[in-house]
């Protein structure tokens, strides 16, 4: 048990986003625990794909490559997973919280009875004491996340089985390439001996796919709203400051819940994270599940008529007063001095 493991999802030749953000934190843990860090990648038509991988830090890739292998399908992938991982015996597998993840993931970790922690926020080395047991662990994989609602932070640890398997979702963690020509080895799966004949009893016949409108994820500038905003006609105050400054608009669950904006705009624990370089905070007390998905922009400027409002905690600026006056304000001046 020498290595942490990746999966990378792909998806038309391309490694997710998800993936690449767990490789550079795969490649932090392999460092610590001074092993190898390896990926797999399944799919077809995957020549060139070590050229986004190995940049990651990644010293093996296991490629499984095979028409009958794209698109995703549950049960092919899984007998491949849990085939290497057997092979392989990592001591750490890292997924992606995302829809492939959260099929793949348990189904993996039920085979290995390994145990799975989902929805990750932080992911480090630790060590355990059983006072029970007088048993000392080295070692381990603390895998934290919010729990009950967001009213704690639990730390969950899986002393005896391995791998230590955990999902965490995009954004979460921080990508970053390790060195553009960092090479590793490349180990091509015989795939006919890790599927058989019952994987492929579920046929894709069609599919459809459509991206959202709204990238919320990749903006520099977020305008976010909580209920605090008051109604769905308050928030067109918000999409103009956004289109302002060249920004997205955000909300939080309490305003999507209330009809304010749609799913798509959530930020926190049960929608998206992000990581802007301006973060502006109208109308959201800031409970921790809306912490979870914003707390890592590099500003963050909150406006709340309550001045002890959660948020104001972590925000670099506090505006106290009420949005509905305020925001038309600053549009007035950022109107003004934009050129």
């Amino acid at each position: 048990m020498n290595s942490v493991f990746v999966y990378c999802e792909i998806e038309d030749g391309h490694v997710a986003e998800v993936s690449m953000e767990l490789l550079t934190k795969g490649r932090t843990l392999a460092n610590e625990l001074k092993c190898k860090l390896e990926a797999v990648a399944i799919g077809h038509n995957l020549d060139g794909i070590e050229k986004d991988i190995f940049p990651f830090g990644v010293d093996v890739l296991h490629i499984a490559d095979d028409k009958k292998l794209y698109p995703f399908a549950t049960l092919p992938h899984t007998s491949v997973v849990v085939k290497l991982f057997k092979e392989e015996k990592p001591q750490i597998a890292l997924m992606g919280a995302s829809s492939i993840g959260r099929d793949l993931g348990p189904r993996v970790s039920s085979a290995l009875h390994s145990g799975l922690t989902a929805d990750c926020t932080s992911l480090i080395i630790g060590e355990h004491e059983d006072k029970k047991q007088k048993k000392k662990y080295e070692n381990l994989l603390y895998q934290i996340r919010p729990a009950f609602g967001g009213n704690i932070i639990a730390t969950i640890i899986n002393p005896d089985c391995r791998p230590q398997m955990a999902t965490v979702r995009e954004g979460v963690m921080k990508k970053e390439v390790l060195d553009p020509k960092y090479k590793g080895k490349i180990n091509k799966l015989d795939v006919s001996k890790y599927v058989n004949d019952e994987d492929f009893v579920v046929e894709i016949i069609e599919r459809h796919m459509e991206k959202s409108k709204v990238n919320i994820k990749g903006a520099g500038i977020i305008v976010a709203g909580g209920y605090g905003v008051g109604s769905k006609e308050n928030f067109n105050l918000l999409f103009e400051l956004a289109e302002v400054l060249g920004g997205e608009v955000g909300a939080s669950r309490a305003a999507v819940d209330s009809g304010y904006v749609g799913h798509d705009r959530q930020i926190g624990q049960t929608g998206t994270t992000v990581r802007p370089k301006l973060y502006i905070a109208c109308g959201i007390s800031g409970q921790i599940q809306h912490r979870a998905g914003m707390e890592e922009s590099a500003q963050i400027i909150a406006i709340n008529t309550d001045p002890e409002a959660p948020i104001n905690s972590i925000a670099d600026y506090v505006i106290t007063g009420d949005v509905a006056e305020i925001i038309p304000k600053m549009i007035k001046y950022y109107k003004a001095n934009t050129k």
